[in-house]
C-alpha cells in the first residue's frame, strides 16, 4: 500500500496543462512525498512517465480504475 501525501485530480485535462499543473504541485512539496496523480486523459499514460523519466522523479505505480487511470509519483530530487 503507497501512502499518498497529495492527491491531483486532473480530470480531463491533457498535455502541457497536466504537466505544468503536476510540476506546480511537486515543486510545492518536500523531497519524499508521494503524489497520486489522477486522469482521465488518454494522452497521460505516456506523457506522466515520460515527464518523471525527463525529471528524475520517481513512478511508483500506475493504476486503471475505471476510465481513470492512477499515477503514484515520489518526489526524489530536491531541484527539477
Amino acid at each position: 500500500m503507497i501512502q499518498v501525501d497529495v492527491v491531483y485530480d486532473a480530470g480531463p485535462t491533457g498535455c502541457g496543462e497536466l504537466i505544468m499543473q503536476l510540476f506546480l504541485k511537486m515543486r510545492s512539496l518536500p523531497v519524499g512525498s508521494v503524489v497520486e496523480v489522477v486522469s482521465y486523459d488518454p494522452g497521460a499514460r505516456q506523457d506522466i512517465p515520460a515527464w518523471c523519466h525527463l525529471r528524475n522523479q520517481t513512478l511508483l505505480e500506475t493504476r486503471d480504475v475505471g476510465s481513470t487511470r492512477h499515477f503514484f509519483i515520489r518526489r526524489t530530487q530536491e531541484n527539477f
